[in-house]
C-alpha cells in the first residue's frame, strides 16, 4: 500500500488520474497534450502509477493505452478501512468511486489485480464450478474448447444460447468468452423485470478476456470486458459488478474464503 499512497501524493499524478477518469484508455501522447509537463515527465509519472497498480496498460496495435484501475483502492477499502479516521475514509471512498466510474463514451472495462497464487490455481478458479460457485454464485457447463458453447447456471436456472461460446483458451495464460444472453431465463434466475433485461438484450454482445501473467510469487490478472454500445447501460452495470467479484476471487485464493456476497446488481458479473 505504500506505493499507492506515494503515487497519490503527487498532484501531477492525480491530474493524470483525473484525465483518465474523464476519458479512459488514453495513449501517452493524448495524456501529455495540454499538460504543463514534458513528455518524459508524463512518462515517468505514468510509470509510478503503473507500478502502484493504479493504472493498467494495454497494447492496441503499436499504441499503448492507459486505463484507471480500482483494485488498490478496493483493497484498502475492503481490508484496512477501519484503520483510518473518518476524514481519510471519506477521501478514500471518493477516490474509489472516481476510479470505478467508467465514462459512458467508453466501450471497455479494464481491471488489473495481483494475486498471491499460481497460474494453475487461478485458471482453476476461473473454470472449475467448485470455485466459481463460491465467489461468483455461477457455474459454467462447457469443455473450455475454442468454439464450444457455454451454459451459465445460477439458482438452478440454465442460461444457454448458440452465441455463448469460448473464444480463446490457453491454459494458465489466457481465457476469453462471449458474454451471456439476456432473455427470459436470465430474468428468472435473477428475479429481474423482463423489460429491464430487454434493454440489455438490445445492446451488442460483449466479451470478456482474462490475461494471466506470473509475477514472481504472485500472478497478474488483467480482465478486459469489451464490445459495449457507446452510452449503453450494460457497461456501467458490469463495471460495478467486476470490482466486487474480482476482490472476492482474490480473497478466496489468498485466504480460502470469498468475500460475503451482496445482493447482485442487474446484469453485473456477480449476476452471472
Amino acid at each position: 500500500m505504500d506505493e499507492v499512497f506515494r503515487a497519490l501524493a503527487d498532484s501531477s499524478r492525480r491530474r493524470l488520474l483525473d484525465s483518465l477518469n474523464v476519458r479512459n484508455g488514453q495513449s501517452l501522447r493524448e495524456l501529455w497534450a495540454g499538460l504543463a509537463m514534458t513528455r518524459q515527465s508524463v512518462s515517468k509519472h505514468l510509470a509510478v502509477l503503473v507500478a502502484a497498480n493504479l493504472v493498467s496498460t494495454l497494447w492496441r496495435g503499436r499504441e499503448k493505452l492507459h486505463y484507471l484501475n480500482a483494485e488498490p483502492i478496493n483493497a484498502i477499502a475492503d481490508r484496512w478501512i477501519q484503520q483510518y479516521d473518518r476524514g481519510r475514509v471519506r477521501a478514500l471512498a471518493e477516490l474509489k468511486s472516481a476510479l470505478e466510474q467508467e465514462p459512458m463514451s467508453e466501450r471497455e472495462f479494464v481491471y488489473t489485480s495481483y494475486i498471491n497464487t499460481t497460474p494453475e490455481r487461478l485458471w482453476q478458479a476461473l473454470t472449475d464450478p467448485a470455485f466459481t460457485s463460491r465467489y461468483w454464485g455461477v457455474t459454467f457447463e462447457t469443455d473450455w474448447q475454442v468454439g464450444s458453447e457455454m451454459v451459465w447456471v445460477h439458482n438452478g436456472v440454465r442460461v444457454a444460447g448458440p452465441e455463448q461460446v469460448v473464444l480463446a483458451a490457453e491454459p494458465y495464460r489466457r481465457l476469453s468468452y462471449a458474454w451471456h444472453d439476456f432473455g427470459p431465463e436470465f430474468a428468472e434466475a435473477y428475479e429481474m423485470d423482463p423489460a429491464e433485461v430487454a434493454k440489455f438484450a438490445a445492446e451488442p454482445r460483449s466479451r470478456v478476456t482474462f490475461e494471466i501473467e506470473p509475477r514472481g510469487a504472485a500472478v497478474r490478472l488483467t480482465v478486459v470486458h469489451q464490445g459495449f454500445a457507446p452510452g449503453g447501460a450494460l457497461l456501467e452495470s458490469v463495471s460495478e459488478g467486476w470490482a466486487e467479484l474480482l476482490s472476492s476471487l482474490k480473497t478466496l485464493l489468498e485466504t480460502g474464503e470469498p468475500l460475503p456476497q451482496a445482493e447482485p446488481e442487474p446484469a453485473a458479473p456477480v449476476a452471472g
